[in-house]
């Protein structure tokens, strides 16, 4: 209330925030928060009515946000923290609209599951590391997932992960793509799989085995070629050979 004798008036402690230590304002929001639950427990037996998801939660379950008044159940919080890091937002706000109250990792430390906190931890990590004016990426193989900051020309594609060694596109996000330049590669991928990997026998001169239908790659040699599966093809014109001979009776190769 108002110091002045006999006034109405209210302090309020979101408009007192700019003239307030932070100690004394965060208690004052823990204060109301206290006060305001311990109102509640009078009236609806020890419960109150989460604003996320509206249901009636134990007071024991609830979490007071830092640096506001605001408060929900622990599982909201839980899946707020989660969405915002599916949603790449490392710095998280109070889900109050217009409210400047913070979730700060190791003040909620004890109602995150272990995994989401490692993975709220690293991304903070990252964002710090990254900064808002760098480019990132992460390493596209399996068992690597590095994170890589772009540091080269805006024109470099082909590029070596300094962690698993092995070479990748940066404009593409795949591991390096030998046969096919970055604009052919993406006109493939949107085509889908079978197409890119037609493509990909027509231009390295394949051949399809008639029994199996394997792509099979000849090195060198005569035209005579025989599938794992056993079938035997002449490689110049794909007809079954029935014996091994130096050139193919039906195509004369």
């Amino acid at each position: 209330m108002c110091p002045v004798q006999g006034c109405t008036g209210a302090l309020d402690p979101d408009y007192c925030r700019p003239i307030l230590p932070d100690d004394v304002f965060d208690g004052w929001g823990n204060a109301l928060c206290e006060s305001a639950l311990a109102d509640e427990s009078d009236d609806i037996d020890s419960t109150f009515v989460c604003d996320f998801c509206v249901e009636p939660v134990d007071l024991k379950d609830s979490f007071n946000i830092k640096g506001c008044s605001h408060f929900y159940c622990q599982d909201c919080i839980v899946k707020f923290v989660a969405s915002k890091l599916d949603d790449n937002v490392s710095s998280i706000t109070c889900p109050a609209q217009g409210c400047t109250g913070t979730l700060e990792l190791d003040y909620c430390r004890p109602i995150l599951p272990t995994d989401l906190f490692d993975r709220w931890g690293k991304a903070i990590c990252e964002s710090v590391v990254i900064g808002p004016q760098k480019k990132y990426l992460y390493c596209p193989f399996v068992g690597c997932s590095a994170l890589l900051i772009h540091e080269g020309p805006e024109d470099t594609n082909q590029a070596p992960c300094p962690h698993c060694k092995r070479e990748f596109c940066a404009k593409c996000k795949v591991p390096w793509h030998t046969e096919f330049n970055c604009s052919m590669f993406q006109k493939l991928r949107d085509k889908g799989e079978d197409e890119m990997l037609e493509e990909l026998a027509k231009n390295k001169n394949w051949r399809r085995c008639s029994r199996c239908s394997y792509y099979v790659e000849r090195i060198d040699g005569c035209s005579y070629m025989k599938c794992r599966c056993g079938f035997a093809f002449c490689y110049s014109c794909g007809i079954q050979a029935v014996e091994h001979t130096r050139y193919c009776q039906s195509c004369k190769k």
